[in-house]
């Protein structure tokens, strides 16, 4: 019996079904938002890129596990912060961020803003001095606007330990960013 407001033949219960073109909808729906957040848990486009897709491969076989199919967005998301986490680990040696990758591309034939650039520049390297799982965090709030309660159900946490931690992790990158 489907849902309350969920139609019945969603993306996602076809690709439960085992239908491909269900799951290539998902992918075309959510792919972005995951390489957003893996980004900024990862620090770097090539790793984001490689958790995403290591994330739709573990997706595939764990998409029974979505208890809530009005959720699957957001577990898509913790699922790609989760493989973002693992890559940074496996790749311990530090990277050098590529600003390439950071914020929007300025259309064909237009310059980018210079202030927006550094703005950028300066936000990666605050990120950067955070730790993969505070990474994960940051991203799940503000890259993919998640609720703190939403965060908490994906990563088994209580929503005020993650007001207090989100709280103390803004207050440390302000801090990074005012004195650089």
């Amino acid at each position: 019996m489907p849902g309350a407001g969920i139609p019945e033949s969603t993306p996602y219960r076809r690709a439960l079904a085992g239908d491909a073109v269900g799951f290539e909808d998902l992918v075309r729906a959510h792919h972005h938002a995951m390489v957003r957040a893996a980004m900024v848990v990862s620090g770097d486009p090539d790793m984001a890129n490689d958790a995403a897709q290591a994330a739709w491969s573990r997706a595939w076989r764990q998409l029974g596990s979505v208890r809530d199919e009005r959720a699957i967005g957001s577990w898509l998301v913790a699922v790609a912060c989760n493989e973002a986490r693992q890559l940074v680990r496996r790749r311990s040696r530090l990277r050098e961020i590529d600003l390439s990758g950071i914020g929007e591309r300025p259309a064909p034939g237009r310059r980018s803003d210079p202030a927006n650039v550094i703005d950028s520049a300066d936000l990666a390297a605050a990120l950067a001095t955070l730790q993969p799982g505070e990474r994960e965090l940051v991203a799940l709030r503000y890259g993919s606007d998640l609720s703190p309660g939403e965060i908490a159900r994906l990563t088994g946490r209580s929503a005020v330990a993650v007001r207090v931690q989100l709280f103390r992790l803004v207050r440390r990158l302000r801090r990074e960013l005012e004195h650089g």
